[in-house]
């Protein structure tokens, strides 16, 4: 098993980039969801409650702290990101978030686009605003199976996930809770199975509902359990054992018990 894609953007819910290689700490990748929008409920806003972002995507300067936001090629907004007001975002009401509002132009960018009021946060930890574990994985297999059930291509972005690999049957992830991988020099524990949302219905470029999703996954593979109840599993967690870099084309191993 090799892994093919890697998938990471500063601002959770906005356009993904795909590197060569990350550094994955023990929170995650380092820089990877590093900031979330909130709405006037405190609560996290992702593409499932609005496509207007799909078409934004950032850039963050670890060593300068600069964030600059770009759409369609053009940017819209740059600043130093100083985080400012302690803030707690609640993420799908199954935890809080610690974090800091960030001051600046980025408010009325985001909110124009999904036309409501948001405020830009920046989490406490590094590469803290994952939403259950710090890493996810998906095979390619299980995307051409979807796409078998769908009758059309699916693009595997829609899913979001941190590292996609190949050389694995349909859904052989979902086997693989508890045991330990080996990815590059990063050393991983998969988890539990990653419940899908609304979000993985609109399309990663246009950010229109484009493809039932859900009801796809559900055609085959029915209600299944995962920490937020029954639903529409697709792809795994994992935590982090051994921090380490992981390249696209390095090896996907599982270890020994």
């Amino acid at each position: 098993m090799r892994v093919t894609r890697l998938s990471v953007t500063p601002i959770k819910g906005l356009a993904l980039h795909h590197p060569d290689s990350v550094d994955v700490r023990r929170t995650g990748v380092v820089g990877d969801r590093l900031f979330y929008l909130v709405d006037d409920r405190d609560a996290l806003v992702s593409i499932a409650k609005t496509g207007g972002l799909v078409g934004l995507s950032a850039e963050f300067d670890v060593a300068t702290d600069r964030l600059t936001i770009h759409e369609d090629g053009q940017v819209v907004a740059q600043a130093e990101a100083a985080p400012a007001e302690g803030h707690s975002a609640d993420f799908f009401a199954f935890r809080k978030v610690p974090g800091r509002l960030v001051p600046g132009p980025w408010d009325e960018v985001f909110s124009d686009r999904a036309r409501r009021r948001l405020r830009l946060v920046r989490a406490r930890d590094l590469d803290g605003a994952h939403d259950v574990e710090p890493l996810t994985l998906l095979g390619e297999e299980s995307v051409r199976r979807l796409a078998e059930v769908a009758g059309t291509g699916v693009d595997s972005r829609r899913f979001r996930m941190l590292i996609e690999f190949d050389g694995a049957s349909a859904h052989a992830e979902d086997g693989w809770q508890g045991q330990r991988l080996q990815v590059g020099t990063l050393v991983a524990e998969v988890g539990g199975p990653v419940q899908r949302c609304a979000g993985t219905t609109r399309n990663p470029d246009t950010g229109e509902v484009d493809l039932r999703t859900l009801a796809l996954i559900g055609d085959y593979r029915g209600r299944q359990e995962s920490v937020f109840g029954l639903g529409f599993n697709f792809g795994v967690y994992a935590t982090v054992v051994n921090e380490g870099r992981v390249a696209v084309g390095d090896s996907l191993e599982l270890l020994p018990a």
